[in-house]
């Protein structure tokens, strides 16, 4: 039996939450202790991480934790060793155009948390820095591997909405100030000299979630806000809350059929949850509707639609969320971020380009630019085509 193929992947920013939690836990070492992955020539392919961060001691207890055997404090030196061959990245934002810079320039493979840059014409440049290499860039686009949302493409793929009308999100969750109960993100998250912004991190995300279930995004019209001035980081000391920790996007949408869709997406860190999960979209349509949340996705017709009337002036009697009935897997939905890795491996493997890359990121980068100058400037913008 041929030995399968081994990926070294330098797995920067991986102590932090997301490097650790979804990309090293839940996608690369679960893909090693498998096996690999198998191609579909039969062959396989699987991987060996190498742990890479700026805390030493960190290093080590993850790395003796997972039975990973190297690890590293300096990202250049791996970046330009001939035995690896991916690039990962998961840390600050303001340290990624840089590092992705520095991998394309060396010949290497690219796989990368995002925003993939602070400004448009930085994510530009990584696309087409990319584009001229002729590596395989890869881009998190995580949201669109989650089972809510995989039932919510496949109801928009077979036609069940009919004439798409609407999009409603609902985003975000209660982050703690740090004072009295620790914070549950970074508090760069909170800083705008550090990268921080709801708009800068979340519009990337809508940007592919509207055009992957939906269409093209064709303008913005964007309301941000900072609700909480004062926070503390995580050494206790307070600090200003430079960047925004809300945003309030309204987006205008054409699908590939022409038709118009309006969305509207709100995110916030400082909003409590009344809601089935942390994220939810509801699609309108002529002929139906749906909500899907990170998992479950539920559906009503237009011939089960109830026919409600307005009274004020009695109590509500019916249940409203009895009446929608829930849309099946049919399938085995795996890890998100997984799935995503998975394929991206086996489009390295093939030398072909992985269909979430660094063009699409850099269309993310734009919405968030956009957005802020639309809050900035108080009016709606409408978005440019990207060219290489």
């Amino acid at each position: 039996m041929t030995e399968p193929r081994v990926l070294r992947i330098a797995m920067s920013g991986i102590t932090g939450r997301m490097g650790y939690r979804q990309h090293l836990l839940r996608s690369i070492l679960p893909i090693r202790d498998q096996g690999g992955i198998t191609l579909p020539d039969g062959s396989k392919v699987t991987v060996e991480p190498i742990l890479v961060g700026r805390n030493e001691a960190k290093l080590k207890e993850l790395a003796q934790l997972h039975n990973v055997e190297h690890y590293s404090t300096d990202l250049d030196s791996l970046i330009n060793d001939d035995s690896i061959d991916i690039v990962f990245d998961a840390s600050m934002t303001s340290l990624r155009y840089d590092t992705l810079s520095k991998a394309i320039t060396a010949g290497k493979h690219i796989f990368t948390e995002k925003p993939t840059a602070e400004t448009l014409t930085e994510a530009v440049d990584l696309a087409r820095q990319a584009k001229s290499k002729g590596i395989t860039a890869g881009v998190v686009h995580d949201k669109l591997y989650l089972p809510g949302l995989v039932k919510l493409r496949r109801l928009v793929d077979e036609g069940f909405f009919g004439r798409i009308l609407s999009l409603r999100g609902e985003f975000g969750y209660w982050v703690f100030e740090g004072e009295i109960q620790e914070a549950q993100r970074p508090s760069w998250n909170y800083r705008l000299a550090d990268g921080g912004s709801m708009t800068t991190d979340m519009y990337c995300h809508w940007n592919y979630v509207l055009e992957g279930i939906i269409g093209k995004v064709k303008s913005v019209t964007s309301k941000t806000a900072t609700h909480i001035p004062t926070r503390w980081d995580e050494k206790g000391a307070p600090y200003e809350a430079t960047a925004d920790d809300a945003a309030y996007g309204i987006f205008e949408l054409e699908t590939p059929a022409g038709d118009q869709v309006v969305a509207q997406i709100n995110s916030s860190w400082a909003v409590r949850v009344y809601r089935d999960e942390l994220v939810e979209f509801q699609i309108d349509g002529t002929h139906g509707s749906a909500v899907a949340g990170l998992n479950k996705c539920v559906a009503q017709q237009r011939a089960n639609t109830p026919k409600p009337v307005w009274n004020p002036d009695l109590p509500v009697t019916e249940s409203f969320r009895d009446q929608w009935l829930e849309v099946p897997a049919n399938a085995d939905l795996d890890n998100g971020f997984k799935l995503q890795w998975e394929e991206f491996l086996a489009d390295v493997v093939a030398g072909r380009e992985h269909r979430y890359g660094l063009l699409s990121a850099a269309r993310g980068v734009q919405l968030a630019e956009l957005g802020l100058q639309s809050s900035a400037e108080r009016r709606t913008i409408d978005i440019p085509e990207i060219t290489l």
